[in-house]
């Protein structure tokens, strides 16, 4: 009772509040007006919450919508200017906890600055991260019908494909070195949706570098690829030199455009259902 009496005067004086992906409280003393986002996909939820106007700095690669594109930069995925950051004099700062040092946050926390960590690692994550930001910068009235929108999308996805057979596959983000996702990744929870077993799921790292020869060892049903923008890379069919292998003998070696899957956005449903019409086409062919 005290709780939501202190939440209801917190609100009564403007105050918000919500819990971050590290469930530390985040709090501002009014609705942010000054948001620097320091990543893609952050910068693409904050527009998808009815915040894009508020934002003031962004790091590379944020061009999603095409507004992003003429924010202010403060750096890149390796390389963020604190200096550049507080020259933007930001009341909130969202940062993304598995892309960004902790060594930069805790700067910024001992600067005074307010951090939101974000860190979606399931599908159902995009709408809370849309809820957050809507509350933190006081777009709630944009925010929360979108992320009900995408959780009734996602849920229409999920029962489509609850009960099909289970498909083996390598999602592989690159090939020199050659890369894939854990468990751990959003990549993963795709995988699953669709009905399909992600082969290395139990790697240590979320973005492992594997080799060829535990390729072989997991032998996966489908490879999909990730690669750079939407054409098909064209390292994908270096695996046709490997026919042994199940997924290159029955020809499945399919492409989801790395900005569809790989960014924790309202886009990943677009990459989903992609995914889902892979897995399918290898289920319809072992029936022929």
């Amino acid at each position: 009772m005290i709780w939501l009496l202190c939440i209801g005067a917190a609100a009564a004086r403007g105050e918000v509040r919500v819990q971050d992906y590290q469930d530390r409280l985040v709090s501002l003393p009014k609705p942010a007006a000054r948001i620097v986002a320091l990543a893609p996909h952050v910068v693409e939820n904050l527009y998808a919450a009815g915040a894009g106007d508020k934002i003031v700095g962004v790091v590379e690669y944020s061009d999603f919508p095409a507004a992003a594109r003429h924010k202010a930069r403060v750096g890149g995925h390796s390389a963020v200017s604190l200096e550049a950051i507080v020259a933007l004099a930001p009341d909130l700062v969202i940062a993304w906890a598995a892309g960004t040092s902790s060594a930069l946050v805790q700067r910024l926390l001992d600067l005074g600055i307010t951090v939101y960590l974000d860190d979606p690692r399931r599908l159902a994550d995009v709408a809370r991260s849309l809820r957050d930001f809507g509350t933190l910068a006081g777009t709630a009235s944009v925010s929360e019908p979108r992320a009900r929108n995408y959780l009734r999308q996602l849920d229409t996805l999920r029962t489509q494909f609850v009960d099909k057979k289970p498909v083996t596959v390598l999602y592989q983000v690159w090939h020199e070195p050659l890369q894939t996702l854990n468990g751990k990744h959003i990549i993963t929870d795709v995988i699953e949706l669709c009905g399909g077993r992600n082969v290395f799921d139990d790697a240590v790292s979320l973005a492992p570098k594997i080799s060829l020869e535990a390729v072989f060892q997991r032998n996966p049903d489908v490879i999909i690829a990730s690669g750079m923008g939407t054409a098909r890379p064209a390292w994908l069919d270096h695996w046709r030199r490997w026919p042994e292998l199940r997924a290159v003998r029955n020809n499945h070696l399919y492409v989801v455009p790395a900005d569809n899957i790989q960014r924790h956005t309202l886009r990943i449903l677009s990459g989903a259902r992609q995914m889902c019409a892979h897995l399918a086409a290898v289920r319809s062919a072992e029936r022929r």
